[in-house]
Parts: C-alpha cells; sequence; structure tokens
C-alpha cells in the first residue's frame, strides 16, 4: 500500500482519477490543448511521487522546499513522508487558484498542518527565506531552474538532496534545461545522477570535500 493513512490514500485516489481525466482531454484537444496548460494537473506521477516519498523517509530531513506546488500532486507526497519523519514542508508557488486547490487537497488528507504555503514569485519567497533547506523538490516553468536554483543553492545544507524533474521530456525544455544543468555542474560541492524516471530526474547531492561523514 502507498499510503498508510485512507484519508491521504482517498485524497490520492482522487488525484489520479483528475489526472485520467485531464490525459483523456488532451488527447481530445490535440495540439490547441497546450494553450489550457494551466488548467491540467501534469502531474509528475506516481513512479517519482513515490521516489520521493522514498527519499524522504531515507533522508530524514528537517526542512524541505518544493518550487512548483501546482495543484498539490507532488505536495501530497511530500507532506505525508514529512509529517512520518517529523519535517516541514515549504512549498512555493505563483498562481493562488492552484494553491488554494492544493490547500484543500491537503487538509481533507489530514496533512495540511504540516505544510507552510507560500504563494508568489519564487526568486522574491527564496530572498525572504535565510533558512537552511535539505531536500528540495524543483518543478516549476523550466526558464527559472537556473535562477531559483542560484538562489537556494546557498542555503542549500550539506548532504542535502535536489531533485529536478522534466530533465528529459517535454523536449522543448530542453534548452532551459541544458543552462540549469551547467548551472550545477558547475559547483564543485555537487554531485548528480540523472534516472530516465517519469520525465526524466536528476538527484543531486552536496557533498563538499573533506566531508567528515564518508
Amino acid at each position: 500500500m502507498l499510503f498508510r493513512d485512507p484519508a491521504v490514500a482517498a485524497v490520492f485516489a482522487r488525484y489520479e482519477a483528475r489526472a485520467e481525466d485531464d490525459r483523456a482531454r488532451m488527447r481530445e484537444l490535440g495540439p490547441a490543448g497546450m494553450a489550457l496548460r494551466d488548467e491540467f494537473l501534469l502531474p509528475v506521477g506516481v513512479d517519482v511521487g513515490r521516489l520521493l516519498h522514498a527519499l524522504v523517509l531515507a533522508r530524514r530531513p528537517s526542512r524541505i522546499l518544493e518550487l512548483g506546488t501546482s495543484y498539490g500532486y507532488s505536495t501530497l507526497f511530500l507532506a505525508d513522508a514529512a509529517r512520518q519523519v517529523g519535517a516541514r514542508l515549504v512549498t512555493m508557488e505563483l498562481a493562488p487558484a492552484k494553491q488554494a486547490y492544493a490547500r484543500a487537497q491537503l487538509a481533507e488528507a489530514g496533512l495540511a498542518d504540516v505544510v507552510d504555503w507560500r504563494c508568489g514569485d519564487a526568486l522574491a519567497l527564496l530572498a525572504a527565506d535565510p533558512g537552511a533547506w535539505d531536500f528540495v523538490l524543483l518543478d516549476i516553468w523550466k526558464e527559472l531552474y537556473r535562477p531559483c536554483f542560484e538562489a537556494f543553492y546557498p542555503n542549500l545544507s550539506e548532504e542535502g538532496v535536489v531533485v529536478s524533474d522534466n530533465m528529459i521530456d517535454p523536449p522543448h525544455d530542453r534548452p532551459a534545461v541544458r543552462l540549469y544543468r551547467a548551472a550545477v555542474e558547475a559547483k564543485a560541492d555537487l554531485r548528480s545522477t540523472l534516472l530516465p524516471v517519469g520525465s526524466g530526474i536528476e538527484l543531486t547531492v552536496r557533498w563538499s570535500p573533506g566531508n567528515s561523514k564518508l
């Protein structure tokens, strides 16, 4: 069983049903559906969700950052794991309506109190929070990957983990993804690996030279 809590499982089932409905609608609309993509769930998918959940349980971070709440699909996975390890999840989203939807879903799942909801420009929100980040999910507009990375990187904790979505698909995002990967590779204390899960996940860990835990 993916979620042990029946309330969380029920909300997840609702998300999956919406995702299936949205996929069917996108197929019907064809290329014209791109103009309406902000209305669709566009979830990371259950495989990536399971990976996020497992990583949080394994790493036991204190503070988790999600850049891109959207409608709250990945937020559900992160929040459920955060509750189990006693972590706090900070999730940031530009669109108020999307985050309001996510808040309602997580309230029904009994997870709203685990989450610190922040709505606004990601760069401004990051600048206003000097705290350390132990685990980061990066899943916003891809042209913002690099500037957001540069904004949170100074506060990424030692052995902190960054999970970046959409590193393989869709193809039209690859120019922005390459810029992001170049920025990551320029940091001497970061180690990354690309996983062919979902739309492509890159796992990055901060590991400074001389780390005493080696």
